[in-house]
């Protein structure tokens, strides 16, 4: 049976200016792999509402998860939740849930829970909570779409609490062989190993080292011994190759 697929959109002017590098992609894609879930695309998408349910409709009929990062905080531009709610055609208004969590944090830290901070109670209808360990704002699962913080140590700390609440498959595994040839001189005899294999991936990426060109061979897929046997016939046509 194949792996669950899924598709990340991460929200938000600040990634596409480039004033704020993304991490949150890069944590996700590896967490995914260890639980078995195939991330297939990442869009990325900025602070317009239209745009982020265009996008969450499109990904959500594609893919067997949507994870999104970004766009749930108090500000004005923070329309994450309001975009949500549109894309799958529900209300959203404050929860008492979600605002007993938010009381019982501000209280804590003797912050008072004005209007903006109560935005962040706001949740779709239907929704699940997903628990927020670091700032205690919550994210939520409406459908197949679960909508995370866009802060990376937020963002990991949803991940953590959700992943084990989802069917996954195989843990995606890979080997990795360093070749000092060109692509260009490697290209036919990985091809025709990658053809004996259909069932992993096999993955070029050319490097340039003292002037001299070379691949970095990457084989994955979730059969172990598959991959053991794949990278015995890669390290036998090319002998000098490091592991």
């Amino acid at each position: 049976m194949p792996n669950p697929t899924a598709a990340m959109l991460v929200i938000g002017d600040e990634i596409l200016s480039g004033r704020t590098r993304d991490a949150n992609m890069h944590h996700l894609a590896g967490e995914l792999a260890n639980s078995g879930i195939d991330l297939c695309e990442v869009r990325f998408v900025s602070d317009v509402h239209q745009r982020i349910v265009d996008a969450v409709n499109a990904l959500r009929a594609s893919y067997d998860h949507v994870f999104t990062s970004g766009g749930i905080g108090p500000t004005h531009d923070d329309i994450t939740a309001d975009a949500i709610a549109a894309a799958f055609g529900v209300g959203l208004a404050v929860r008492d849930d979600a605002r007993a969590i938010l009381t019982a944090h501000y209280q804590r830290t003797g912050l008072e829970l004005n209007a903006a901070r109560l935005r962040m109670a706001r949740v779709p209808d239907g929704a699940v909570l997903i628990e927020n360990p670091v700032s205690a704002a919550p994210g939520f699962s409406i459908g197949n779409v679960h909508v995370m913080a866009g802060v990376p140590s937020i963002f990991e700390a949803m991940v953590a609490g959700l992943l084990p609440t989802l069917s996954a498959g195989k843990p995606l595994m890979s080997q990795t062989l360093r070749i000092a040839r060109g692509e260009g001189e490697i290209a036919g005899p990985l091809g025709t190993l990658a053809a004996e294999y259909p069932q992993l991936s096999f993955g070029s990426y050319p490097y340039v080292q003292d002037g001299a060109f070379g691949a970095n061979v990457v084989i994955r897929g979730s059969d172990g011994v598959a991959i053991d046997a794949a990278m015995v016939r890669l390290c036998a046509l090319f002998p000098e190759a490091t592991a």
